[in-house]
Order: C-alpha cells, then sequence, then structure tokens
C-alpha cells in the first residue's frame, strides 16, 4: 500500500512525486518511458519555474547540464522591437534556461528518487482500480520486468500528458475547450547567437530558445488549417516562415548546420479538465493544455505540482480519511483554475497569428520605455500578471503617440480593447 501513486514521470509527475516523498508519504511514480528520453518540447523554462527549481533544490543540476542562462529577450513585430529582460522571480533570479528534455527529465526523476520515491520505468498504466463507491483505490500496471501488477493508495495522480489514460479512466470531465489554433515545426541548428528571440508577422511566429551543446531551438507556427498544406514539407515551410518572418535568423541559419531532424505537430490541444475527483488528481498537460506558441507548459507543470502539494503535502495520516482528502483537492483545482486561466485566454490569442492595430499601438508605446519594455516581457515569463501590464503610463504614451483625442474624451471600449491587446 502506497500513500501515492504518480503515473508519468515528466515535468509534472516528477516534481510532484519528490515534494510529496519530500513530505513523508510513500511515493510509487510509473511511467513507461525509459529515461532519458527526449520528448516534443518547447524546452523553455520561464523565471517562475526556475525559481521553483531552485526553491526545490534542484536548479544547481539543471545549470550544471551546461545550458546558457538566457537573461535577455528579444521581440520584433515589423519594423518594432522590443529589447529587455524579465523582472527577478524568486531570490532575485532573472534568467530564464532551455535544458534539453532528455536532461531535464533525468533530474527530476533521481530528485525524485533520492526524496524516497520508488521510480518504476517501462512501466506502463493499464486502468484504474476503484472501490464498490467508485473511489479511485489505485492501478493496474504492466511492465516486461514485472508482468502484471495491481498497486494501491488513497490517491492516484494523472501526470500521463494530454493523452491521459488517468484522466480516461477517471472520466474526468472537459470544463473548457477550445478549437486548435496553431500548428508548429522545430529542429536545431548551430552557431547561432545564443538569444531568446520572437518574432510575429500576420500568418505567421518564430521563437529561438539556445539550449545545451551550442544548439539552438528554431520553431515556427502556422495557422492551423496550413497543416495539411504544409505537413508534406514541413522543413520548406519552416525555413520559408523564417525568411518572411526573420529574415536576420534566416541569414544565420544558412551560416550553420541543421543539427536534428524537423519536430513537429498539428495536434495542439486547448482545454482544462476537471482537476480532480474522488481519489485522484490530474496535472500537467493531463489536466491542462494549450498551444505551445508561449512556451508556457513546463512551468506550468511546475506550478501544478506545487499547487498540489502545497493542498495535501500537510495532511499526513489524514490523506487516508476521504473527507479530508476531497476538501484539500477541491482546493487544489480551484486553485489550478484561478492561476492558469489568464495565461490560456493570453496564449489563445497570441496562436490566432493575427496582430491587431491596438497591439501594435500598444508595442510601439512599450518600446519608447526601458521599464515598460521590462514589464511586458516580465508579463510573458508570468512574474508581472497579466491585469497588471496596462498602466496609466502605458495608456498616456499611446495617446501621445496617436495623437487622439484628450483621455477623459475616450470611452471605456477604447481602454477595454488596449487592456484586452495585453500580451
Amino acid at each position: 500500500m502506497y500513500d501515492v501513486i504518480v503515473v508519468g514521470a515528466r515535468c509534472a509527475g516528477s516534481p510532484a512525486a519528490m515534494l510529496l516523498a519530500r513530505a513523508g508519504y510513500r511515493v510509487l511514480l510509473v511511467d513507461r518511458a525509459r529515461f532519458p528520453k527526449d520528448t516534443l518540447s518547447t524546452l523553455y523554462i520561464h523565471q517562475p519555474g526556475v525559481a521553483l527549481l531552485d526553491r526545490w533544490g534542484v536548479l544547481p543540476q539543471v545549470v550544471g547540464t551546461g545550458c546558457p542562462p538566457i537573461d535577455k529577450a528579444r521581440f520584433t513585430l515589423g519594423d518594432i522591437r522590443l529589447e529587455g529582460c524579465s523582472w527577478p522571480a524568486g531570490d532575485g533570479l532573472r534568467a530564464a534556461y532551455g535544458p534539453r528534455r532528455r536532461l531535464l527529465d533525468a533530474i527530476l526523476v533521481e530528485s525524485a528518487v533520492a526524496a524516497g520515491a520508488e521510480f518504476r520505468e517501462s512501466c506502463s498504466m493499464q486502468g484504474l482500480v476503484h472501490d464498490d463507491d467508485g473511489r479511485v483505490i489505485g492501478v493496474r500496471l504492466g511492465s516486461a520486468a514485472r508482468g502484471a501488477a495491481v498497486e494501491y493508495a488513497p490517491l492516484v495522480i494523472g501526470a500521463d500528458g494530454m493523452r491521459s489514460t488517468v484522466a480516461a479512466e477517471a472520466g474526468a470531465a472537459t470544463e473548457i475547450e477550445d478549437p486548435t489554433v496553431s500548428c508548429a515545426y522545430y529542429s536545431y541548428w548551430s552557431d547561432l547567437p545564443p538569444q531568446f528571440r520572437l518574432y510575429e508577422r500576420p500568418g505567421g511566429w518564430v521563437g529561438t530558445v539556445p539550449t545545451n551543446d551550442g544548439a539552438t531551438l528554431v520553431a515556427g507556427y502556422f495557422p492551423q488549417e496550413r497543416f495539411a498544406a504544409i505537413r508534406g514539407d514541413a522543413l520548406a515551410a519552416l525555413l520559408d516562415n523564417v525568411a518572411r518572418t526573420a529574415p536576420d535568423l534566416r541569414e544565420e541559419m544558412a551560416g550553420g548546420r541543421q543539427l536534428e531532424r524537423l519536430y513537429g505537430t498539428g495536434d495542439q490541444r486547448n482545454f482544462f479538465r476537471t482537476a480532480a475527483g474522488p481519489g485522484w488528481a490530474l496535472i500537467g498537460d493531463a489536466g491542462h493544455h494549450k498551444d505551445s506558441i508561449t512556451a508556457r507548459g513546463i512551468t506550468d507543470a511546475f506550478i501544478q505540482a506545487q499547487l498540489l502539494t502545497d493542498r495535501i503535502g500537510g495532511l499526513g495520516d489524514a490523506l487516508r480519511d476521504p473527507a479530508r482528502l476531497d476538501a484539500a483537492l477541491e482546493r487544489f483545482a480551484a486553485e489550478r483554475s484561478e492561476v492558469l486561466l489568464p495565461d490560456y485566454r493570453s496564449t489563445l490569442k497570441t496562436a490566432r497569428l493575427d496582430p491587431r492595430p491596438h497591439e501594435r499601438e500598444m508595442l510601439r508605446a512599450v518600446a519608447t520605455s526601458p521599464e515598460l519594455t521590462d514589464r511586458y516581457f516580465s508579463t510573458l515569463s508570468g512574474v508581472c500578471p497579466i491585469d497588471e501590464f496596462v498602466t496609466p503610463e502605458l495608456l498616456d504614451l499611446m495617446e501621445q503617440q496617436e495623437q487622439q483625442e484628450p483621455r477623459q474624451q475616450r470611452g471605456p471600449q477604447d481602454q477595454q480593447d488596449q487592456r484586452a491587446d495585453a500580451p
């Protein structure tokens, strides 16, 4: 009998297993993959995610992989260019990081094991076990090494991705769902500047993330309706997107080498599932997934692991009290949606690849102020809440720049439109 079984050992599952083991629980962590193993990912860990790694004592291992610190960012939309950095997160931490997933995920697994969690790799979950009242009380597992097994715990955590088996078996309802908006392809190039850069134009988006061994991830985003047309020659589509959206980057790529094959997806689902139920909880992509264009996946996974542990980590023996556990899980579910929903809405707006006039006006005003530029990148990173981005200073700058009528004559809808165009 375990206290907690965690299904999925990547950026949500391993931190949750680590934190719960540190809290004194007997934790079983399982994953169908054999580590180390890469996975589809934009790699980027925003500053709040880095702050959590530091809080957990894991940041030195991530830094030790050799992935470069990213303390500056550049955003380009046509003739508008912003260059700055995010405000510090945590203990003055200003840098972001983009480690390869085969390195990051292995570090997270090792940290969970070091905390006392039992880890079984190459082990798949076959189904959930329920009691007579329908409460989840365990899992059915299968692996080549151990064969079939049934393990029991008062709490099963699904961290098994967008197509979560735990979510399906538990009957987790979809609370919010939006259509797919963009598709994405990426690969790695040598000899590029180690910079985090974002480029936007109507119908296209390009980003770069420096990572380990001198490589840089170059990603291109396209409208979802183009997926069927470009998938047959996605590399040519990516290079054309870069040439049209970021011509300076395309010149740099011509002087380097493509280091790996092309990766991509047209299945970037956007949803919130019910986060918890009797005897189960969902974290990471299992409970919430959105378009990868804002690179929030890893950071959001860390945040959810911490939120869940904050709610149940102190229960102790009360973890086996269904009423106490369910109440804690309900609080976690409410907090998860409250924390992640604003970035979800903002991400969907960005993924439309359709910058509006108000957005251009806003960015042009932001570019005139180093303080506002840093605030902009702080909002993209999650350090500055989205609803705090549009300030009176920014509105005044926009009015001066546009030479519009005095502010007192402007209607509330005008200011509402500007606030809606925040990152």
